[in-house]
């Protein structure tokens, strides 16, 4: 009955969805790493401009293609993307049968690889461009405009009502993932033509036995061969990210809990305690023999003095 027990503690649920709260942090897990690698380049590029000063300049590009590197490696192999399979999710099609190491259909593949990169890539830069027109408008003398910069402060205009929409369409899916009513809880997801699931004992076996690559054999041609070779130092590359960004959520991770409200108040709960006072050392200069006798003299003449005071007065 123990056994029993415990094996069905450690079984998946009987529901392949995910919960809210899974989803969400997974989806907050990439958002956290980019922060934290545009501030150490910028750590390094003020430093050293002149040798860190691209990767400053030029983040955006280095950050997207490192990106569709590590994506593209892992929904090609996991069927899902770096956080999803950090928290053990994979991505599946309508029937949800295919099994995760066979990695997504194309058609999937391309239009998940395109939403995960390259499409915060675009609104970045979108709106690193709005943002700078917007600082020439309130700071130049406005001329009179052609078609085209009237449509342009058109866009510019009805942008934030754009970007309103598309905060209420993903906060009404994830409402509707949360009562069930849905099985993507992100437009994205349903772009993509995708769903969130667990990953089975089968798929983690099976990803544990995937080997990396079929061998070498001597009659495939040199084509082949170079294919090989560049899939391989590709792989690689991704397995080298995906190992680094694993230490460096663990390390935000840990430096989210060590800043925490909780964890201050505790570490300036411990920090207010008295200090208790030095311990008296008796070979120290000051507390010589010489000096112990001296004070022990004075101590018992000033007592010897109170008591002769004390029988005059009585």
């Amino acid at each position: 009955m123990a056994e029993r027990g415990a094996h069905l503690t450690t079984a998946a649920p009987a529901e392949d969805r995910p919960s809210v709260f899974e989803v969400l942090a997974q989806d907050s897990l990439m958002s956290a790493v980019k922060p934290a690698l545009l501030h150490a380049v910028k750590i390094l590029a003020t430093s050293n401009p002149a040798r860190y000063g691209v990767l400053w300049r030029r983040f955006d590009e280095i950050y997207v293609i490192l990106d569709v590197l590590l994506q593209h490696h892992f929904l090609s192999r996991t069927s899902a993307s770096f956080s999803e399979n950090f928290y053990g999710l994979k991505r599946a099609g309508e029937d949800g049968t295919r099994a995760a190491h066979l990695g997504l259909r194309r058609r999937q593949h391309w239009r998940s690889l395109f939403l995960l990169t390259l499409l915060p890539y675009l609104h970045t830069k979108l709106e690193k461009i709005l943002a700078r027109q917007r600082d020439e408008d309130d700071f130049s003398i406005r001329l009179p405009q052609s078609f085209m910069q009237k449509l342009y402060r058109a866009f510019l205009a009805a942008y934030p009502f754009v970007c309103m929409a598309w905060d209420g369409w993903v906060f009404c899916q994830q409402l509707l993932y949360v009562f069930g009513k849905t099985r993507t809880h992100s437009p994205l997801l349903w772009l993509a033509g995708v769903k969130l699931s667990y990953l089975t004992a089968n798929d983690i076996r099976s990803l544990d036995l995937k080997p990396s690559g079929p061998a070498l054999s001597p009659s495939q041609s040199l084509r082949e061969k170079c294919q090989r070779w560049v899939s391989t130092a590709v792989g690689g590359v991704a397995v080298s990210l995906s190992t680094s960004l694993s230490i460096g959520v663990f390390f935000l991770q840990f430096l989210e809990w060590w800043y925490s409200s909780e964890n201050q108040s505790t570490v300036k709960s411990l920090t207010s305690l008295p200090t208790p006072p030095p311990p008296l050392h008796l070979h120290s200069q000051e507390t010589s023999p010489t000096h112990i006798k001296v004070f022990t003299q004075e101590v018992c003449h000033s007592h010897q003095n109170r008591v002769i005071v004390g029988h005059k007065e009585s």
